[in-house]
């Protein structure tokens, strides 16, 4: 049995054009309220685990804790609230990529703090190893920290639960090999990467019964102490695209080996 603590905020729908701009409480992303949102897809995979997983072990619980603002929350949860059973807890604050780590983990700590019922001793905290808007890497290790979980993982892809509740969990690491680490059980933290498990239909009476718990915990939100102009940035600019091609006819491999390592060291 676990209580299994899901992370993840909402981010821009990735096909949408993103804007940086600097506004009276600092950067962020233009007509950012307008732009439709998802769930962030690294979150989306730590969701898709631990549902599985409380499946599978009789009595485990879920919670999703997201920070963002109410509004886009509800809009990203009517569709979210159809993949997966789970309760949502909810900080009412920013969800662009402009704010510390430290203080995002604060705020989730805060919520988490809050949740009633809710056994340490048990707890799974999963997440996104990366984020799709807070990709800094260090807000679910600072959380871990605040809670007490001296065991964390990152860049996870697939856990097994043994007959005496041990954790064997299989991390990523260079050259697509793993390192695969045991420890005791609960209380850890996870940090997803992409997983094993395919994304879930949607499933309307799971989507139904979601949103009986959705709509109190948007209303009952409070709001989360993020400061915005707590840290700053010199610039801020969107990747520049840059696409040269070349069409030459019967060139021998070795040599367009050649030309595409010389491309990456210029």
């Amino acid at each position: 049995m676990f209580h299994i603590v899901v992370c993840g905020g909402i981010v821009p729908d990735p096909l949408q054009t993103l804007e940086p701009v600097k506004g009276p409480t600092g950067w962020g992303l233009k007509n950012e309220m307008m732009l439709p949102s998802i769930l962030d897809p690294w979150a989306s995979h730590a969701l898709y685990e631990a549902a599985h997983l409380a499946k599978s072990a009789a009595g485990s619980k879920v919670w999703l804790v997201s920070l963002g603002p109410k509004a886009k929350l509800q809009q990203v949860m009517m569709t979210v609230a159809q993949k997966a059973p789970f309760e949502l807890v909810v900080a009412d604050g920013p969800a662009g990529g402009f704010t510390d780590s430290s203080e995002v983990a604060a705020a989730l700590f805060a919520a988490i703090e809050g949740i009633a019922g809710l056994d340490k001793s048990k707890l799974l905290v999963f997440g996104g190893w990366q984020s799709a808007s807070r990709g800094a890497g260090s807000t679910l290790q600072i959380l871990g920290e605040k809670l007490g979980v001296v065991d964390q993982f990152q860049g996870v892809d697939k856990l097994t639960v043994g007959a005496d509740g041990s954790l064997e969990i299989m991390e990523r690491i260079e050259g697509g090999a793993y390192l695969v680490s045991t420890c005791a059980g609960a209380p850890a933290v996870l940090g997803w990467a992409t997983g094993e498990l395919p994304e879930p239909p949607n499933n309307p009476q799971v989507g139904m019964a979601n949103m009986r718990l959705v709509m109190p915990a948007l209303q009952k939100a409070k709001p989360a102490a993020i400061d915005a102009a707590a840290i700053d940035y010199k610039s801020v600019a969107v990747p520049a695209q840059k696409r040269e091609t070349r069409l030459v006819k019967d060139t021998p491999v070795e040599d367009i080996a050649r030309d595409i390592i010389a491309w990456i060291n210029s």
